[in-house]
């Protein structure tokens, strides 16, 4: 099973799968997580609607008008054609780009850019929607916060293009990066951190206390005083519990960093 795939979604792990397969034609009447599914979607196309699960005639006549500006016969059923045209955002993120670079950071900067693009963002309720699930392995929801699932999801996918291994192991958890980098000889702490010591493509962490940490991101490019970050689960605050994927600027006060081997 796999994180990205080049022809054939089959290929993608199962949560992924349920996320982007077309499930069968949905229309008026049908309840539970593919209505669910179809009213996230028409939200995140800017179509906002209540999503309570319950795919009835307001629903209908949304799907009719996404189908209009779509292009696509506006019947108010959700087919093969209609369900491509709502997850196509993902669907992007999860293709193997092409012209790829051999170094593992240059790859991650790569998709990162590709899934900042697509604009993730939660919807219908916190760390919740399509977005959080695909990068929280299906789960979502208040206890699921997912700055840390994101960077998993894009280690997972670089190494995974390199039919290399990780260099250390994934997470939900902030704590657990930072344990497992320091047990991999790629932590490098505040004190020790200079611009030309932290390459593009690294991971920042930030610091509470000398054994927690609260929140995760990608350096995408670093400067004496501040550096530029990929980040999930944040806002235009910087929020450690935010909403969406977004480009940031950071100073290095309270910034730990985990180092991606070439």
């Amino acid at each position: 099973m796999a994180y990205t795939f080049k022809t054939d979604t089959t290929e993608l792990y199962r949560w992924i799968r349920d996320e982007v397969e077309f499930p069968g034609v949905i229309k008026r009447g049908k309840r539970g997580i593919q209505a669910r599914r179809v009213q996230e979607w028409l939200t995140l196309h800017g179509l906002s609607l209540v999503i309570d699960e319950d795919f009835g005639p307001v629903t209908e006549r949304t799907i009719a008008e996404f189908q209009s500006d779509a292009g696509l016969p506006d019947t108010g059923e959700v087919d093969e054609e209609t369900w491509s045209a709502l997850v196509a955002d993902m669907l992007d993120v999860l293709k193997v780009p092409e012209d790829l670079s051999d170094n593992p950071r240059d790859i991650i900067l790569q998709f990162a850019e590709i899934h900042l693009l697509a604009l993730p963002v939660e919807v219908g309720g916190q760390n919740a929607g399509p977005w959080v699930r695909l990068y929280m392995k299906g789960n979502e929801g208040v206890s699921w916060p997912w700055c840390a699932g994101f960077m998993t999801f894009l280690m997972e996918q670089t190494y995974e293009v390199l039919d290399r291994p990780t260099p250390l192991e994934g997470s939900f958890s902030c704590d657990w990066f930072a344990a497992s980098a320091k047990a991999q000889d790629l932590f490098v702490a505040e004190a020790d951190a200079m611009v030309n010591t932290i390459p593009s493509g690294s991971f920042f962490l930030v610091r509470r206390t000398p054994t927690d940490w609260t929140h995760i991101g990608l350096v995408t490019a670093a400067e004496p005083l501040l550096f530029h970050t990929i980040e999930g689960n944040t806002n235009d605050e910087g929020s450690r519990e935010g909403f969406e994927v977004c480009a940031r600027r950071r100073g290095y006060a309270s910034k730990d960093f985990v180092i991606l081997p070439d």
